[in-house]
């Protein structure tokens, strides 16, 4: 398990944050856009490396906080140039963090939880249960070390993460206020300065925090779809039991329209061989978004051992994105990368400690799925 030293973590803290911070300390609130900039513009974590601070501050920061992210378990580099990282958090569980460069950008696949109580069937993460959640300051190391391994420390850091999403493992809305936070970090000129077109959080369907995002964000939205009617929702996303299509999409609509700007949702669709891949799923689910402006990614499934489905042959996948072309959706079919070091959508597995854990969370959020408490087993580890 991480250890923890009881020292605040300014890693993890908002730009407010940091000025409530030095004030309570009796320090100015300017010390805080001085400190943000050093801590994520230059990667740096020791306080006698902030040349502009003084040594009676360094000092008094040095008895009293640190900069600490996850501690890196391994990183892995994949022939197509995906990176996996390994990171333990501090309840001892370890998540998986992927970079993704394609061109000019690279987007990082960001996790919010250790394991992940949601449960939906064709995804590894949600195979080890949930162990807990991120905080602030894990959620957002995992930018802070991405972008460190492109850069050279204190130099400052050519940016290497131009996107972040989401969507790594966890459901973020079940972690609301540490992930939010993190992702102001992420929009803060004196954090990433990532525009908020580019920072992507992706939901399996929680509705009233959905709702709660919008009053506190103003990130792009994805939606974990899966299937295009809720009898196939239903067993496939098992929260689509608490929250069936007709509300959710309500509120994903009611959340796009609050962001103005013509900006759209992403819909994420898992393609399952012979499960939401026939032409009459296409049918329904063109039916389905009829009046949502969305933006539709198809996910061709990425196998892990024992899933029980089967990646759909490419005429399949071709077949059901040119239905939705020709109904007039914008359709595009994501590449699997990284698949080599089992960094693929849906295969993120992480460590996740004590996998038969039955925290309060988990034992709700299965509840809410209408499923017995019933211990999880890993299909992989």
């Amino acid at each position: 398990m991480t250890e923890t030293t009881g020292k605040a973590n300014l890693l993890g803290m908002t730009q407010q944050q940091l000025e409530h911070f030095f004030e309570s300390i009796g320090e100015k609130r300017f010390r805080a856009g001085q400190v943000m900039k050093w801590i994520h513009h230059f990667g740096v974590d020791d306080f006698d490396a902030m040349s502009n601070i003084g040594k009676a501050l360094r000092d008094k920061l040095k008895a009293c906080a640190e900069i600490r992210g996850p501690e890196i378990v391994s990183e892995d580099i994949s022939s197509d140039g995906t990176r996996k990282w390994v990171v333990r958090v501090a309840s001892g569980s370890c998540v998986e963090t992927v970079y993704i460069p394609q061109g000019g950008r690279g987007t990082l696949c960001v996790s919010s939880q250790a394991g992940c109580a949601l449960d939906c069937s064709f995804c590894s993460t949600g195979k080890q249960g949930f162990n807990s959640d991120l905080s602030a300051a894990e959620v957002i190391g995992q930018v802070w070390i991405a972008n460190k391994s492109f850069g050279t420390v204190p130099a400052k850091i050519d940016r290497a993460v131009t996107n972040v999403v989401m969507m790594g493992m966890g459901e973020p809305l079940l972690n609301f206020d540490n992930v939010v936070a993190a992702m102001h970090i992420m929009m803060d000129d004196l954090g990433y300065g990532i525009s908020k077109r580019k920072v992507t959080l992706s939901t399996s369907g929680v509705v009233p925090m959905i709702d709660k995002l919008a009053e506190a964000i103003d990130v792009s939205l994805a939606l974990s779809l899966h299937a295009p009617n809720d009898e196939l929702r239903n067993k496939l996303v098992p929260i689509n039991k608490k929250y069936p299509l007709d509300v959710l999409l309500a509120a994903c609509k009611r959340y796009v329209s609050r962001l103005g700007e013509k900006r759209l949702l992403t819909i994420e669709y898992t393609l399952l061989k012979d499960v939401n891949d026939q032409p009459e799923h296409a049918a329904q689910m063109i039916e389905l978004l009829r009046d949502v402006p969305c933006k539709i990614n198809l996910i061709p499934f990425n196998p892990f051992p024992f899933s029980g489905y089967e990646r759909p042959s490419n005429n399949a996948i071709r077949r059901f994105q040119d239905l939705l072309h020709k109904a007039g959706h914008n359709v595009t079919v994501r590449t699997t990368r990284g698949e080599d070091i089992d960094a693929a959508c849906g295969q993120l597995v992480g460590q996740v400690m004590d996998r038969t854990r039955r925290s309060e969370r988990y034992i709700a959020v299965r509840q809410l799925n209408g499923e017995a408490d019933a211990p999880h087993s890993a299909n992989r580890t």
